[in-house]
């Protein structure tokens, strides 16, 4: 498993993004480095971009990204080095941990960031990629310099402390 580095810019707009679709749960895209040949090198996301939540129920607890929107995305990056590293999501008012809806629609290789969020902010976000074998999560470390600038308020998950 790859730890995840993401710009503290990154992890700003996100935290913005879950916060304003507060009380659902927002969605998106990590737009990344293509990897590196050496498997233990960080995924270095570059951008993140905002997903439509198409799930089509109570969006406070899911969020679905529709496959034409991933395709789109992708089909626009095949001319750069850039790929669809991950995805991120909100857990309104819930541990930043994926859940078992989370684990059974995650796809290997991708990783995932969750960010808890309530009514007083962002308290924890943490990174995970599954293991196709056994097909559970596994935490990797997420690397953002500076993240007591973003305005986590708690727990950030990353590299030097959780």
């Amino acid at each position: 498993m790859r730890p995840l580095h993401l710009p503290p810019s990154a992890l700003e707009q996100i935290s913005r993004h879950a916060r304003e679709t507060y009380p659902d749960e927002c969605c998106g895209f990590l737009i990344a480095a293509a990897d590196p040949d050496d498997p233990r090198a960080a995924r270095q996301v570059l951008e993140v971009r905002r997903a439509s939540n198409e799930y089509e129920g109570e969006r406070r607890r899911r969020f679905v990204i529709g496959p034409n929107e991933l395709r789109a995305l992708e089909r626009s990056l095949e001319r750069s080095s850039n790929v669809v590293g991950g995805f991120y999501h909100s857990h309104p008012d819930h541990p930043a941990h994926p859940s078992q809806f989370d684990q059974e629609h995650a796809w290997p290789w991708y990783t995932y960031l969750v960010v808890s969020v309530t009514s007083q902010g962002i308290p924890a976000v943490g990174a995970f990629e599954l293991d196709a074998d056994s097909g559970t999560f596994h935490e990797v470390t997420l690397e953002v310099p500076d993240a007591a600038s973003v305005g986590v308020t708690e727990n950030l998950r990353a590299a030097g402390g959780r």
